[in-house]
């Protein structure tokens, strides 16, 4: 059975390493420490939060361990994520909270009394959550409260929540505190971050891209599914949290290199056969699908490569028509080499209503013709 750490906020027992969502490989762990002589050290906390402390004690850390760290009131525990030089490049992609100007401190490994606390904070999160939103219900607020993080010391409580209007929640932040004995802080997320947050499994097959490594999101509108030349289907290009994919982004920049030298689609090509006119594109593939003016099935549609519809736009530039063969379906080789063999058979529909005359034939030896006689 997993720990409570292990299940909630990502520690693992081994120190070499740290199983968390947003784990960081650090490429630099053999080289010495220069650009980082005050030893500021990464620390997470639950989820995708995580901040920057001074290590003013110059404890011996490696990622992995649990540390008590300077929090506003309080103290807080964390896992040590990243030290050394690289922790500056990070530094650069995440905000870092400052008190009086000054980096917050490290207080010391965390003490057996602090792990049996922090446990204990960790369990009420959860019923925590439960009754929040039915007090937020009771007072009719137009939010939802996603998910509540306790500080290690049990003081203080970060609650997460979505709503899709300003909200008034002073009368929320009182009630909370009178029934929880705890400093209350709101903190308003997108619906990216709750899906991050609380996971799932994508229509790829694989984990959510938010729940694992994406750790700054990126507006992505209509324009990159354009670009790509997908359909404008608002259940296929919609995630888990409602909003447009997260992966549109990641291909963008290819597609519109591959575009950069194609020829422009609202042109009709002008042939010996009639007038073609552009109706998709296979981009990476460099292949333009035309179809007849007059035609307007789906059997109809001619695919062309690129270079030959360049050529084409070439002759109709200067007035001329291009000739008949050049629309043509061609048979595709049979030189080509195969990509895809099927050795195991297991693209027949009938594979298992073979007879199995070969198997009792094997498993039963020829008869000899002699007869036994009695001993």
């Amino acid at each position: 059975m997993k720990n409570i750490e292990c299940i909630d906020r990502g520690v693992c027992k081994n120190k070499a390493r740290v199983c968390s969502k947003l784990g960081i490989t650090d490429w630099l762990h053999d080289v010495p420490n220069v650009l980082n002589p005050c030893q500021i050290i990464e620390v997470r906390f639950k989820n995708t939060r995580r901040d920057y402390f001074r290590n003013v004690n110059d404890l011996k850390l490696i990622p992995g361990d649990l540390v008590a760290v300077e929090a506003n009131p309080g103290h807080d525990i964390g896992v040590v994520s990243l030290t050394g030089d690289l922790v500056f490049e990070q530094m650069k992609k995440h905000k870092v909270s400052f008190i009086n100007g000054d980096f917050r401190k490290i207080y010391r490994l965390a003490k057996p009394a602090d792990i049996d606390k922090w446990r204990e904070a960790i369990l009420q999160e959860h019923t925590t959550m439960i009754k929040s939103r039915q007090i937020a219900a009771d007072l009719k607020l137009n939010m939802k409260i996603g998910d509540v993080e306790y500080q290690g010391d049990k003081t203080k409580a970060i609650f997460y929540y979505i709503a899709d209007e300003r909200v008034d929640f002073r009368q929320l932040i009182r009630i909370l505190a009178d029934q929880f004995h705890i400093r209350v802080e709101m903190k308003q997320i997108g619906a990216r971050q709750e899906a991050g947050r609380i996971g799932g499994i994508g229509p790829c097959g694989r984990e959510l891209c938010c729940s694992t490594w994406i750790s700054s999101f990126i507006s992505v509108t209509t324009n990159s599914a354009r670009y790509q030349d997908l359909s404008m289907n608002p259940q296929k290009l919609a995630g888990q949290c409602g909003k447009l994919k997260c992966c549109l982004n990641f291909e963008v920049d290819t597609y519109l290199d591959a575009q950069r030298e194609f020829p422009p689609t609202n042109i009709p090509l002008e042939t010996e056969k009639g007038r073609f006119i552009f109706q998709k594109a296979d981009i990476l593939g460099g292949i333009y699908w035309y179809s007849q003016q007059n035609s307007e099935t789906a059997t109809s549609l001619i695919p062309i490569p690129v270079s030959k519809v360049k050529e084409i736009l070439r002759l109709n530039n200067a007035g001329k028509r291009a000739d008949k063969t050049s629309v043509e379906i061609t048979a595709p080789s049979h030189d080509a080499k195969e990509t895809f063999q099927n050795m195991a058979g297991q693209g027949s529909i009938n594979r298992f209503d073979k007879s199995n005359s070969m198997r009792r034939r094997k498993k039963n030896p020829k008869k000899t013709n002699f007869r036994r006689g009695p001993r």
